[in-house]
């Protein structure tokens, strides 16, 4: 018995007996360098990131992945599958010719703001065969980014009413694409019949910075519709 038991200590004590890999002792675990791109937070010990979580809806094709690939800060988790014949009534790509792919779960990437806030930002599948999920992946959410195409503003309605229906606040966001008219943002508004303290922004899904300004009007109306 007492073999057993010094045996099973030495293993405890020692990780890699028994498989799992040994971890270095704090005191030697490498610290952040701001030369490999550390934010502040990452620097101070006493400081922690404020973390939110922003939801990026709407119809199918508007352009949700590419919005969240062209933002995070981290290689994104993308649930891509490749279309098929099986989905041809269901799935409408006369705006979208070339789309061989859809989002069948989640997008997911992170960027970091003003030093110590970090964004998670949750691409929801578009097609109403996958809305089930849009309730986890709304929860615990500080806002939503609804975007819309102008070709097809009625494909948008979906999230509009469910942000609605739950007391979410949103934003829209129009991604303008090429060779379309540019339709002012009071025109959108009209169009989509939503309230005047609603902020509508025209954007790009491919560009960082239109992307990042989103992000920014969609944080600051979640911060007045909901102060505390």
């Amino acid at each position: 018995m007492d073999s057993v038991v010094s045996d099973a200590t030495a293993v405890s004590e020692n990780p890699a007996l028994s498989g799992i890999p040994a971890q270095p002792h704090p005191s030697e675990r490498a610290e952040p360098d701001p030369e490999d791109g550390a934010q502040d937070w990452q620097l101070d010990h006493s400081r922690a990131p404020i973390a939110t979580k922003i939801v990026v809806a709407g119809g199918f094709g508007v352009g949700k992945t590419t919005f969240v690939r062209a933002v995070s800060e981290i290689t994104p988790l993308q649930t891509e599958a490749l279309m098929t014949r099986a989905s041809e009534d269901t799935d409408d790509l006369t705006s979208t010719p070339d789309k061989l792919t859809t989002t069948v779960a989640m997008d997911f990437g992170r960027i970091t703001l003003d030093n110590d806030l970090v964004l998670y930002v949750f691409g929801t599948p578009g097609q109403q065969r996958f809305w089930f999920m849009w309730d986890d992946l709304v929860r615990g959410a500080i806002g939503a980014i609804v975007l819309a195409d102008t070709r097809r503003l009625t494909d948008c309605f979906p999230a509009l009413d469910y942000f609605e229906s739950c007391g979410l606040p949103y934003i829209v966001a129009v991604n303008h694409f090429e060779g379309t008219r540019r339709f002012e943002p009071e025109d959108v508004r009209d169009a989509l019949t939503i309230d005047t303290d609603v902020p509508v922004v025209i954007m790009d899904a491919r560009k960082r910075y239109s992307v990042v300004e989103t992000l920014l009007s969609m944080v600051a109306h979640a911060l007045e519709a909901t102060p505390e």
